[in-house]
């Protein structure tokens, strides 16, 4: 099965869970409604997101996997990764500028953001944007592998 098709498949089952609401060891799903989150736009932004920030208190999981919902002229603001990042966008329009260049993208398109890179993006039309954002968490300091 294809990346491009596995994620959405994800993305519903991740919305059918229940949260924990603690750091959990065990394998468990999470519901989407509860854990939703508004939040400014993201790296200095503009507007409104809703985060669903799956998997947060998963203990000794070193994977973000995050929904965002960027509402009308909502904005991830330009910065630069210090890691590589994907965004995959599972509804809506939006406009990437991705180190300077600057394209439509929309429901399908996978975006890979390598460490070093520059980008930022922007909500278009009605529909909000929704993505699903995925990259490694950096260990912190005490971690297995950080002094």
């Amino acid at each position: 099965m294809r990346m491009a098709s596995l994620l959405p498949c994800i993305a519903i089952l991740a919305s059918t869970a229940v949260h924990a609401g603690e750091p959990r060891r065990d394998s468990y799903v999470e519901q989407a409604r509860d854990i939703a989150v508004q939040q400014p736009g993201p790296h200095e932004g503009r507007g409104t997101t809703t985060a669903y920030p799956f998997f947060e208190d998963a203990q000794g999981f070193d994977i973000v996997f995050r929904q965002r919902a960027l509402h009308r002229g909502a904005t991830i603001g330009e910065h630069r990764n210090d890691k590589d990042e994907i965004y995959y966008v599972l509804s809506g329009r939006g406009e990437l500028t991705l180190d300077g260049k600057r394209r439509d993208v929309g429901a399908g398109d996978a975006i890979l953001t390598r460490d070093g890179s520059t980008h930022a993006l922007q909500q278009r039309g009605e529909e909000d944007l929704v993505i699903i954002v995925v990259y490694r968490k950096r260990a912190q300091a005490g971690e297995p592998g950080k002094p």
